[in-house]
């Protein structure tokens, strides 16, 4: 049986004063109104600042791009009733954690309580790409291979420069909030699906966890579906770039596939070198050189992202998704979302510029 590659995509939103531009609580207001419309497919976070949306099994990009565009617009929508905007980034420009509300639920006072401060500031807002497996011993092999190229896709996603009215100097400061978290970034390799099911028994028997919900890697084998959870990028600006990455993260699970069916597989490199490039497309973006472990040797950023759309390229026609996978050319021309912020900044000199800049492209293309 061929694998099918089904989609499932989670964006989360920063909800904000139109008028101060700050991250507002919305005490759930939005979330209930979009739960009548779209059910569970909208979702409290921890912090009331923060609205998760998610598409149901997509069998194709095209449905996936109609999902989230969808899901984009209702809650637009209906944060507009309460007199709020949305907006797509993955941090807020100026506003500080300290001020925002935790949601009241069992699971969120929990994970405060364990992590503390970690867990207060983690007002961050991150995509999650789901790509669908007939088997969890497949999805384990293929998140081996597939996490080398997680720090390509990861420059073009970069959407978060600014930090509490700072300019970072990050492209992605986003990771650099979240590193302080457990069981976080790059994961190591797992020989097999009983190595890591027995990884997680262990996390659970010795009270370090009580499910495997609570390994927040940049890839995991999802706990509870046959998925690749993708959990890298920042969340993108506009639909266009999620779409584009959708993509990407689809046609490099399909073009691994497709080697193994051919006795063939990309190495698999360790954790700690791999980190590497996640740091340089952290700090740098698509501007700065990446390591191409193959070679041994530094690369700038977008000559290895050509090389990867050439290395997937065999595999995307039959995915439907050629279109979507094009937009990576127009990143390259235009800039990643923390470039394009960082431009809006330049020129004003204003937070709340940047503020409106964002909710603005959040809704090109949404309905």
């Amino acid at each position: 049986m061929m694998n099918e590659f089904t989609l499932g995509i989670e964006e989360e939103y920063m909800v904000v004063d139109p008028v101060t531009r700050e991250l507002t609580s919305h005490d759930q207001k939005i979330v209930e109104s979009a739960q009548k419309i779209h059910k569970d497919q909208v979702k409290a976070e921890m912090h009331q600042a923060v609205v998760e949306v998610g598409t149901g099994i997509c069998h194709n990009t095209d449905q996936a791009r109609k999902e989230i565009s969808q899901l984009r617009y209702t809650v637009s929508q209906l944060a507009g009733e309460q007199g709020l905007r949305i907006g797509a980034a993955g941090t807020h420009p100026f506003s500080h954690w300290e001020k925002q509300l935790i949601t009241e639920h069992p699971r969120y006072s929990e994970i405060v309580n364990e992590l503390q401060e970690a867990a207060r500031s983690n007002l961050i807002f991150g995509l999650h790409v789901h790509v669908g497996f007939q088997s969890r011993e497949l999805a384990i092999h293929i998140a081996n291979q597939v996490r080398y190229f997680l720090p390509h896709v990861f420059a073009l996603s970069t959407n978060s420069p600014f930090w509490e009215s700072r300019n970072t100097g990050y492209k992605s400061f986003r990771t650099k909030v979240f590193d302080k978290f457990p069981r976080t970034g790059i994961p190591d390799i797992f020989n097999s699906i009983e190595d890591y099911d027995n990884y997680v028994k262990l996390l659970i028997k010795t009270n370090c966890m009580d499910n495997a919900k609570k390994i927040w890697w940049d890839i995991r084998v999802h706990p509870f579906f046959d998925t690749v959870e993708f959990r890298i990028c920042d969340c993108p600006m506009l639909i266009d770039e999620t779409m584009a990455f959708t993509a990407l993260f689809q046609a490099l699970c399909a073009k691994l596939y497709k080697l193994r069916l051919q006795n063939m597989e990309f190495i698999s490199y360790s954790r700690a070198l791999i980190n590497e490039n996640k740091w340089r497309a952290a700090r740098y973006g698509i501007d700065g050189n990446l390591i191409d472990f193959g070679k041994e040797m530094e690369v700038n950023c977008r000559n290895l992202i050509l090389e990867l759309l050439d290395f997937v390229d065999d595999v995307v026609d039959d995915l439907g998704s050629r279109n979507e996978i094009n937009y990576v050319h127009k990143i390259l021309e235009n800039g990643t979302g923390a470039d394009r912020q960082l431009a809006v900044y330049e020129k004003t000199g204003s937070f709340e510029s940047v503020v409106d800049y964002i909710t603005t492209q959040t809704l090109i293309g949404a309905g």
